[in-house]
């Protein structure tokens, strides 16, 4: 048995960073590969789309395309009568060469699929192109995003952060909210109180970020505060990273009374004085209540100086009773998802 030859100290070290550099590697590797398949298939979209106007060409003449290529490249996917039919969609929705090149590359083709299947309005589908890159979504997460109207739902809450909170951390804070919040992924029904909500959010803490939207983290439930020996308990404390500041959320299970703000207010202050570090940004307040009028809580917010939001939260989505019990669940979704694009040759 040949001996064991010692290792350098600094062995395991390097052989650390070099595992790092390979996969990096491997990463940009991949990156510049989908780049140039997207680039490929929205040029051959814009021949499709030319050749159709100018030529006339019709369904046929795409089904022997996509055969002939089958034919010249057999080892390469992605030329089915349909994969082309979505690149001719893909360039008449994307007209813009140099935003194709410079974003949209970025993406891989079967989120470009999500989003032209999906998506209507130019707007809203740049407006989840920038959200996938800078949170970095998979596929089956944007999907979800789009289908939970999550363009529709940001930055709607409605909050007294321009008056009460600089710039741009005002307008962050404003897009960070959202109204309403989706919780169908509870399980529970509209008679669901406080405390079973509070219980089966923190149960489903994964989801509850997921839907709270990127930055926030999660700090407990709960949470005590001993002011001046008596006891508070917030419901649900988080920290932004992006804001740099504690966010307490409180939950009602009822319609929305101005009397909420003052127990919120008095928390903030509390995590203010007793949790929040000297560089930390001054704690936010969100009161998710089931339904609110939106008159009173603009009055109820305009005269408080700490920074709040309101919004509503729906534990089942507003369809029919006779469907509500037939909701799929995330689990549900991913997996029809996955079989779908396994499926599929694209």
């Amino acid at each position: 048995m040949p001996d064991i030859v010692p290792l350098p100290a600094d062995y395991p070290a390097w052989l650390t960073e070099l595992k790092s550099r390979i996969h990096s590697a491997q990463q940009r590797a991949a990156l510049a590969v989908n780049r140039e398949l997207v680039l490929l298939y929205w040029q051959i979209g814009q021949d499709i789309l030319t050749r159709q106007t100018q030529q006339g060409w019709g369904a046929k003449v795409i089904e022997r395309l996509a055969q002939d290529l089958r034919n010249a490249f057999p080892d390469m996917k992605g030329f089915s009568p349909r994969n082309l039919k979505y690149m001719r969609a893909f360039a008449e929705a994307w007209p813009d060469a140099e935003f194709v090149q410079a974003v949209l590359a970025q993406l891989p083709w079967y989120h470009q699929l999500a989003l032209l299947d999906k998506l209507k309005s130019e707007a809203e589908r740049r407006w989840y192109v920038a959200k996938t890159l800078e949170h970095n979504w998979s596929r089956n997460v944007l999907v979800m995003q789009i289908e939970t109207r999550l363009f529709e739902r940001s930055g709607t809450a409605i909050t007294n952060f321009e008056d009460r909170l600089p710039k741009p951390q005002s307008d962050l804070a404003r897009e960070s909210l959202k109204d309403p919040y989706r919780f169908d992924f509870l399980g529970l029904t509209e008679a669901a109180q406080e405390r079973e909500i509070e219980n089966a959010l923190v149960r489903h803490v994964t989801e509850f970020l997921l839907e709270l939207g990127a930055g926030f983290a999660f700090v407990g439930r709960q949470v005590l505060l001993d002011v001046g020996g008596d006891e508070f308990f917030i419901d649900l404390l988080f920290y932004h990273l992006k804001l740099r500041c504690y966010v307490v959320i409180e939950l009602k299970a009822g319609t929305f009374k101005p009397e909420h703000l003052g127990q919120l207010g008095f928390y903030l202050t509390a995590v203010d004085r007793q949790i929040k570090d000297e560089h930390d940004s001054p704690t936010i307040g969100l009161l998710l209540c089931k339904s609110k009028n939106k008159v009173v809580a603009e009055y109820a917010l305009s005269d408080k100086t700490q920074p709040m939001g309101i919004a509503e939260y729906k534990l089942l989505e507003s369809l029919p009773a006779e469907l509500q019990t037939s909701l799929p669940s995330i689990e549900a979704i991913e997996q029809a998802l996955q079989h779908t694009e396994g499926e599929s040759d694209a």
